[in-house]
């Protein structure tokens, strides 16, 4: 007995595959700019005694909910909504374009009925679209949303935006200028499209802290002004110190003996963690110091130094400093025969 029902069960099912159902393939939700198309992914299958009732009398419908005709893909309809159907009927591709969409289409719900001169007339009404009518569309998604890397790292950026109306897909746009990008459009899940522009680029310490943003353009049918959207993140770029320079405080001939100010400065990601000061002798280089600043009591073999900058990526160091270190005891030689000359004078 068991077996018999299971028998009738599986008989059941194949009848059921065999002679196929009316169901309709579209999006449950659209998002669509006032003024501007929109293209309504769609198919369909019917059941197999009416599939030789598909052919070129047929005609695609789009029918407000509950009762309102807003498009025919024939002329009959006396008040149709203009439109153009895109996909074949005779292959059960029932895409179509509504052109001029306004905000009177808010929140509504769109029903595909095909209607042919013969037996197949049926309304998809188990599956219906609710499209959003928006003043301004939705900003752009950049993946990844944040940017965290070394420099000399490559990275890679993908900006998509939603492109309802395929005859006016956004034209997106990298700022600040990061290289040459690949523009693509996509199908979603739900067979939308979406307009992806992908560029790839090498992390500089110049990024660093910069605003990257993606903007999406869409030009409206109705020929209203374009919307623009952006989407923007900040570039957070490691880097070993960079821009390294030394002050030295006083500036100018200093006398042999006396104390002068070394400063060393750089920008770098993560901060500096150490400073070291050397002294440049010919071809040697002596270790002197450590930290930021340095107090030196200078001689006159302390004319060339330079410093370097440590974190956690790197070390970078700086060009070479020159001290003007004068000499005392030429100095009061020069004193002694000024000051001889001067009361010479006076004899």
């Amino acid at each position: 007995m068991a077996a018999a029902l299971t028998l009738l069960l599986i008989g059941s099912l194949l009848q059921g595959a065999l002679c196929g159902e009316f169901r309709a393939s579209i999006p449950q939700k659209m998002e669509v700019l006032s003024g501007s198309c929109v293209t309504i992914p769609c198919s369909f299958n019917i059941t197999a005694e009416h599939k030789s009732n598909l052919d070129n009398t047929c005609k695609a419908v789009w029918i407000k909910d509950p009762k309102t005709v807003v498009f025919a893909s024939t002329f009959s309809n006396p008040n149709p909504k203009n439109g153009e159907l895109i996909g074949n009927l005779t292959k059960k591709d029932c895409t179509t374009t509504l052109n001029n969409i306004t905000t009177d289409y808010n929140k509504s719900y769109f029903i595909f009925r095909v209607e042919c001169n013969n037996k197949l007339i049926y309304s998809f009404n188990k599956q219906k679209l609710c499209i959003s009518v928006n003043a301004d569309p939705p900003s752009p998604t950049l993946t990844p949303s944040t940017l965290k890397v070394k420099e000399g790292d490559s990275v890679s950026l993908s900006c998509s935006a939603p492109a309802p109306c395929l005859s006016h897909p956004p034209t997106l746009t990298w700022t600040p200028d990061l290289g040459g990008s690949q523009e693509t459009l996509q199908d979603n899940q739900d067979k939308t499209k979406v307009k992806i522009s992908n560029v790839t680029f090498t992390a500089s310490h110049l990024h660093h802290r910069k605003e990257i943003s993606c903007t999406a353009v869409y030009n409206k049918q109705d020929g209203g002004p374009a919307s623009s959207v952006s989407t923007s993140l900040t570039a957070d770029i490691s880097y070993s110190p960079q821009h390294i320079t030394v002050s030295v405080n006083p500036s100018g001939p200093v006398l042999e003996g006396r104390n002068v100010s070394l400063t060393c400065s750089s920008t770098a990601n993560p901060a500096v963690r150490n400073y070291t000061w050397y002294r440049a002798d010919g071809g040697q280089e002596t270790f002197i110091g450590i930290g930021a600043v340095l107090s030196l009591n200078v001689s006159k073999k302390d004319s060339s130094f330079f410093c370097k900058a440590e974190n956690d990526i790197g070390v970078g160091r700086s060009n070479l400093s020159q001290i003007d270190v004068q000499c005392m005891y030429y100095i009061s030689k020069v004193l002694c025969f000024i000051k001889q000359a001067y009361f010479k004078r006076l004899i």
